[in-house]
């Protein structure tokens, strides 16, 4: 496997010079970014990590987990540190893994989706000598970033893991990634009879409307940091105001008009 030479941040935030072969995406396809820049370049200041760490992120890519989702976790999740603080190095480290195994949202054990990719990490982190206090500080970071792990984060690089994965469950990306699982896992739009669940359990692995009150509308209360509550909170109001408009669409409900007033 490559190796990182001993990868450290520097305490201006950037690195220390490797030499690593350059690659486009973490699975060799062409993610559109066009011919100029490759997937590693998103990741500055943090490039050769992420040149070395990519083709282990994702054994598989969907609607949902991909490139692209990487990419703004890590934004999200940089926009936080710059303002909370924290081990940049090994908050991307983190980011760069959090999904390096794959288990589908209706497999029986995706609970323990989180803590086997915090073992391939360790892993792979071992392999390149890096410190073990650091693995294990990535480790935690990557099994207490998962809602169905039910771990609370305890470092400051774990809970900003858990708020800039979280934020990409939230506002448009997140109902767009709502709607791109349950369309993948076969699932409906809403039910028509009873779009709000009144008559009925909740069932959002049928009906991609009921995962808004299963868990899309619960995410916004349970930050971590600051500034991850502060985008959160607009995010929130983002699928707060799609969900009202949907329904007006579809059953003629009309929203209120703080809704509109809140996007």
């Amino acid at each position: 496997m490559p190796q990182p030479n001993g990868i450290s941040a520097k305490p201006d935030g950037s690195e220390t010079a490797i030499s690593q072969p350059q690659i486009e995406t973490s699975n060799g396809h062409d993610p559109g970014i066009g011919p100029r820049q490759n997937l590693a370049d998103l990741f500055a200041p943090f490039e050769r990590l992420a040149n070395w760490l990519l083709p282990y992120a994702l054994e598989q890519q969907d609607g949902a987990h991909d490139d692209s989702h990487l990419v703004r976790v890590f934004n999200n999740a940089m926009r936080i540190h710059a303002q909370e603080g924290g081990d940049g190095e090994i908050l991307a480290a983190a980011v760069l893994l959090h999904d390096c195994v794959h288990v589908e949202k209706n497999a029986p054990h995706r609970a323990q989706a989180s803590r086997l990719a915090a073992d391939k990490a360790s892993r792979l982190l071992n392999e390149a000598h890096w410190p073990d206090i650091r693995i294990e500080a990535v480790a935690h970071a990557i099994v207490s970033h998962s809602f169905s792990a039910n771990q609370p984060p305890q470092s400051l690089e774990a809970k900003i893991l858990q708020d800039a994965d979280r934020l990409d469950a939230l506002g448009f990306i997140g109902l767009a990634r709502t709607f791109a699982i349950a369309g993948r896992l076969g699932g409906q739009l809403y039910d028509h009879l009873d779009p709000c669940a009144e008559r009925r359990p909740l069932d959002d692995r049928r009906y991609a409307l009921d995962h808004f009150a299963t868990k899309l509308f619960k995410l916004a209360d349970g930050f971590q940091t600051a500034t991850g509550k502060a985008m959160a909170r607009q995010r929130h109001e983002r699928l707060q105001l799609f969900h009202a408009m949907f329904l007006e669409e579809t059953t003629g409900a009309k929203p209120e008009s703080n809704f509109y007033l809140s996007f």
